[in-house]
């Protein structure tokens, strides 16, 4: 049996839809506002916690992860060296350190309009999302506990 022509679909094409409406835009975008105005207390501390704990937890093993590549990279230079393999500079060493310090201060120096004007939108986001950034927050140091 063939269904009658009255029949008619609507054919919706999702990749175009998704296309023009990204989440994100409705979330961060321009003319968002605060959070608080979208979403309920419960959601927003949801959003915040799951986002913490992720962003907390990725710290931790990141972290890990660094601070033993950096020790077992000392540990093997300093065996290294105590076996006569390598002979480090080690007033060289210090020298170029000191160096670094020098020119890390003085783009700090250059950079701090930047950072201020950073921090200053910083503080506005906190303060218009306060809940959902004290989810983050919790969220944060139990993904840094776990």
């Amino acid at each position: 049996e063939r269904e009658s022509d009255d029949d008619s679909y609507e054919v919706l094409d999702l990749t175009e839809y998704a296309r023009r409406h990204h989440w994100w835009n409705r979330v961060f975008g321009r003319n968002s506002g605060p959070i608080v105005e979208k979403y309920s207390v419960a959601t927003q501390i949801v959003m915040g916690g799951v986002t913490g704990w992720c962003a907390g937890f990725l710290f931790q093993k990141v972290g890990k992860l660094a601070a033993t590549a950096v020790g077992g990279g000392f540990l093997l230079l300093q065996i290294a060296s105590h076996s006569g393999y390598v002979q480090v500079d080690w007033k060289r060493v210090e020298k170029d350190v000191n160096k670094a310090k020098k020119q890390l201060k003085k783009r700090a120096n250059k950079a701090a309009p930047e950072i201020n004007t950073l921090i200053e939108e910083s503080t506005e986001f906190i303060k218009q999302n306060i809940v959902v950034s004290s989810g983050f927050v919790g969220g944060f140091l139990l993904g840094l506990a776990s």
